[in-house]
């Protein structure tokens, strides 16, 4: 749980995080930003390493929130879109956790947040594909489907226009698959 003296801290570098990478965590930017001074930061956090840690700790308890609002979805338009545009940020962050992937710590908490996810809407999208009778065909869509939507959102694209559209791709790639069968 994060304490009220951390919270401005952690939003602070959860989103620069999420928007610019974790090279742009510096501890001027972060101390201006919240309007501290950076031995308030070191008070609190030790080092950036330490305050990462934190920042991916804060990643795995929101993407639990986003996996309870995603898994009471029982639509993917407008009502899973709606979810994913109120939490844009956590997507971003996400993104970037796959980005730079290849730090180990990184690389687990991607991992961990796209799980909790995935078992949330892995029903819905079954359903909404129309492969309820393909658990195999509709997980293998979804991860090709989740790695393509990381390669492609950005803070100006993830939005609903784009998401709606991005969806009935999807949907019309799998229709088009299902024929071909």
């Amino acid at each position: 749980m994060i304490t009220k003296s951390l919270q401005p801290w952690i939003l602070a570098g959860y989103e620069i995080f999420a928007l610019e990478g974790p090279n742009a965590l510096k501890v001027e930017v972060l101390s201006r930003k919240v309007n501290k001074s950076k031995s308030s930061f070191y008070h609190h956090f030790a080092d950036l390493e330490v305050f990462t840690e934190f920042l991916l700790k804060y990643h795995v308890e929101r993407a639990k929130i986003l996996a309870e609002l995603e898994g009471n979805c029982k639509a993917i338009d407008p009502e899973l879109i709606n979810v994913i545009v109120d939490c844009k940020l956590d997507l971003l962050f996400n993104r970037r956790l796959r980005i730079d992937r290849t730090n180990e710590a990184f690389r687990v908490c991607f991992e961990k947040s796209n799980y909790l996810v995935a078992e949330a809407v892995i029903s819905l999208w079954a359903n909404e594909l129309g492969l309820t009778n393909d658990k195999g065909l509709a997980k293998l869509v979804f991860g090709l489907a989740l790695e393509n939507f990381y390669l492609q959102i950005t803070e100006e694209t993830l939005n609903y226009e784009w998401l709606s559209e991005y969806f009935n791709n999807i949907r019309k790639m799998v229709e088009g698959l299902k024929r071909n069968q």
